[in-house]
């Protein structure tokens, strides 16, 4: 399963997940400064899943019901970045069969699963 990794992914969290032998895309290198919905509209065309740290993303796939793959949410900003880094790889190397057709929210204890009704290709 592919990932793509939006603008507010910090980069160390990319390099890890490459170098634990992920195929990552991050929009920063592909079409940085897209809007929301074009980043979703890519996501899904790749075939790939998002990850982000944007909260919009969550209103866009549940209430507006575009269509994308799946949605992995950090919300780990309290945690210091080595520790982000470590959780993300985990939850990645463990989970990732889980995250199609479902908006994951991924705290620093927790994870929230939520079936998304519209989902990408």
């Amino acid at each position: 399963m592919d990932f793509l990794a939006d603008e507010n992914v910090p980069r160390p969290i990319i390099e890890r997940l490459r170098k634990d032998g992920f195929a990552v895309d991050s929009i920063v290198e592909k079409s940085a400064g897209l809007p929301d919905a074009d980043v979703l509209a890519v996501a899904d065309q790749d075939g790939a899943i998002l990850i982000t740290q944007d909260k919009d993303f969550g209103e866009l796939v549940v209430l507006r019901r575009l269509p994308v793959v799946g949605v992995v949410l950090l919300e780990l900003a309290q945690l210091p970045l080595e520790a982000q880094v470590e959780r993300v790889a985990q939850l990645v190397a463990s989970h990732r069969a889980s995250f199609g057709g479902n908006l994951s929210v991924v705290e620093p204890t927790r994870i929230r699963v939520r079936p998304l009704t519209a989902t990408g290709t």
